[in-house]
């Protein structure tokens, strides 16, 4: 059995011994949860079962080309994201925008509009935006306004709004259906994951209040310049290495138990860690497999959180055929692509990477169905693109990408506390307020290390505050 090192200094477990933490699951949840702890002194295992660090959100090579399994981006609100950009000293790699600028093509109509900032206060930042929107008549562009403000009283946290749908309260403040698609779903298919009739209310507000309707900065959109690998793993085990975490890949927990002393006992095959504390970060069915008895009230709960798919589609062209970083587009399958050709290493051509969210349809089609239905999309969006050949085609699938944020999800969330002392909870799933995003994974690091250290006495004023 493997024990904690001892070390001549004081801790919760006495004088000449450092309290001790096991972290499960190497994601961004568990990276940040691992640095907290051990920024606040304690001896800190991290345990993760793939070889690489990084969760849904990595990077992998195919040839010369390094790519990452989906196109990630985060927002200027994000701020806890942000925390861990500066914390893993990677925040140069994933810059956000100076300003909210998207380019949004119908392929249909063949317009360009686009949806940018002021920086006038909110709401009038994005009123020039909104006025000038040429995807929306007069009427609906009007019509928005009033559902913009009607979604500004709104509180998130309001268990009745998790009860109803996005779509239904869009239909009930006269959003027609072209303005659910050219505005509403643009925003909040990417975001949650879902069509506004799929999503709770209680996301979609916290959502669209905190991007669009809080500050105006607020929904400046940043993504990584360089592989996600090169943060999420690299820089990110350099920062764990420098914490003095001790970082084991290929490492699966099978259980997690007490032992006689009333320490927590982490078993991987062939061994098994002794903890103060144990913070589990991998996913809902894995965290309710591996619980022990008594743990939460009513375990089953985390398998009624369902997953909804993301399906990546990625083609490499023997020539540029898009000018923009990325846009958004109406009136095609496609639904936002972003240039990855510096990102991803390539010397010759352009690399577009499709993200395709809600794909509960498509994810399992085959890619020679998939390459026909998708290129000529492409052609109709970027006239470049007519007759230039393609170099690579391939599409990248996450099954279970993100949690569904399905009506009622709320109340299957758990918090970071769970019934036995020394047991905490961490992952974008569980009770961060947020989607499941980039944000809500970090946000659950912290909280979960921050209720680990309050039941130590130990201080955590090194922690990003906001998420408390």
């Amino acid at each position: 059995m493997r024990q904690d090192d001892s070390r001549p200094e004081g801790g919760a477990d006495g004088p000449g011994k450092r309290a001790s933490a096991v972290v499960v699951g190497g994601g961004l949840a568990g990276i940040t949860s691992a640095l907290a702890l051990a920024d606040a002194g304690l001896d800190v295992t991290l345990l993760e079962g793939r070889p690489r660090l990084g969760g849904l959100a990595f990077s992998f090579q195919r040839g010369e080309l390094t790519v990452d399994n989906g196109q990630h981006v985060y927002l200027r609100c994000c701020t806890a994201y942000r925390w861990f950009l500066d914390r893993v000293e990677g925040a140069h790699l994933a810059p956000l925008q100076e300003r909210l600028d998207v380019p949004v093509l119908d392929a249909d109509r063949h317009r360009l509009g686009r949806l940018r900032r002021t920086a006038l206060p909110v709401p009038l930042h994005l009123a020039a935006s909104l006025a000038t929107y040429p995807h929306l008549s007069l009427a609906e562009r009007a019509n928005v306004g009033r559902a913009a403000l009607a979604l500004k009283g709104l509180d998130p946290a309001d268990p009745a709004l998790d009860s109803q749908d996005f779509g239904s309260w869009l239909a009930a403040h006269g959003q027609s259906k072209r303005a659910v698609e050219a505005l509403w779903d643009l925003v909040g298919v990417a975001t949650l994951n879902a069509v506004a009739g799929d999503a709770s209310l209680g996301l979609a507000a916290m959502v669209f209040k905190t991007g669009l309707l809080s500050d105006p900065g607020a929904a400046d959109i940043g993504w990584a310049r360089v592989p996600l690998g090169d943060i999420h793993d690299g820089l990110a085990r350099k920062a764990l290495d420098s914490a003095g975490v001790r970082t084991e890949l290929r490492t699966r927990v099978t259980s997690i138990s007490r032992s006689e002393n009333g320490s927590w006992r982490v078993e991987v095959p062939g061994e098994a860690i002794e903890a103060d504390t144990v913070v589990l970060a991998v996913a809902q069915a894995e965290t309710h497999d591996l619980l022990p008895d008594g743990a939460l009230d009513e375990p089953d709960r985390l398998l009624g959180i369902d997953t909804a798919p993301i399906l990546n589609v990625h083609v490499v062209y023997d020539r540029k055929v898009l000018k923009k970083p990325f846009f958004a587009a109406l009136g095609t399958p496609v639904q936002w692509v972003f240039d990855r050709t510096e990102a991803s290493g390539l010397a010759a051509g352009q690399y577009l990477a499709l993200s395709q969210s809600a794909a509960q349809d498509e994810i399992d089609a085959p890619v020679a169905a998939l390459r026909e239905r998708y290129l000529p999309e492409l052609e109709r969006l970027l006239p470049a693109a007519h007759g230039a050949r393609v170099l690579d085609f391939f599409v990248t699938r996450e099954r279970t990408a993100t949690f569904a944020p399905t009506p009622g999800v709320g109340r299957l969330r758990p918090g970071a506390h769970t019934n036995e002392a020394g047991l905490y909870l961490a992952g974008a799933w569980t009770a961060t307020g947020w989607p499941a995003t980039m944000e809500s994974a970090v946000r659950s690091g912290i909280t979960a290390a921050r209720a680990a250290l309050t039941a130590l006495d130990r201080p955590h004023d090194h922690l990003f505050e906001e998420a408390a």
